[in-house]
């Protein structure tokens, strides 16, 4: 991963859609993510989100859904360092607040430590093990690997919390 020192962030637009469509499918297997809590498969190409862009390249995405006063992040990926995802995740959270929204969940599987860390040390506390629930989100989306990073079985979904007060 190169790292940038100059981005921009900007709101993902209905035009975005044949970019943010590939990044996903290449991302994430598929543009349908597996968000139980909010009723199951979202087409994440149709959420609301933001870009962020360097030198007329994307470097980041983030795409999220909010349902009352409850947003779900649903995805973000960085692709160069230099905090495009922490910026990302700063730009969905002074939205959240912005618009009186109470709480932000992410969602996690066990394999993924790097984004535990990361969603940790922005301020997001543990709440919820939900163990083998991997294999019921398998159902919708077959294509979720049966191992994740360094070769870890993708079993259980680690719930992450940041609240607003």
């Amino acid at each position: 991963m190169s790292t940038v020192t100059h981005y921009t962030l900007r709101p993902l637009t209905p035009a975005d859609k044949s970019v943010v469509t590939p990044i996903l499918v290449r991302e994430w297997g598929a543009t349908d993510v597996v968000a139980l809590s909010f009723g199951g498969v979202l087409d994440a190409s149709a959420l609301p989100g933001w870009l962020a862009e360097a030198d007329g390249e994307v470097v980041g995405l983030l795409t999220y859904l909010v349902r009352d006063d409850v947003a779900e992040l649903v995805t973000i990926n960085a692709f160069a360092g230099g905090g495009v995802g922490a910026a990302l995740l700063a730009e969905l959270v002074g939205h959240c607040r912005a618009a009186g929204v109470r709480v932000i969940n992410v969602t996690t599987t066990n394999d993924n430590t790097r984004a535990l860390r990361f969603y940790q040390r922005a301020g997001f506390h543990l709440t919820a093990l939900r163990a083998g629930a991997v294999a019921e989100a398998r159902k919708s989306k077959p294509e979720i690997p049966e191992y994740g990073f360094d070769g870890i079985p993708v079993r259980d979904e680690l719930e992450l919390t940041m609240e607003f007060r």
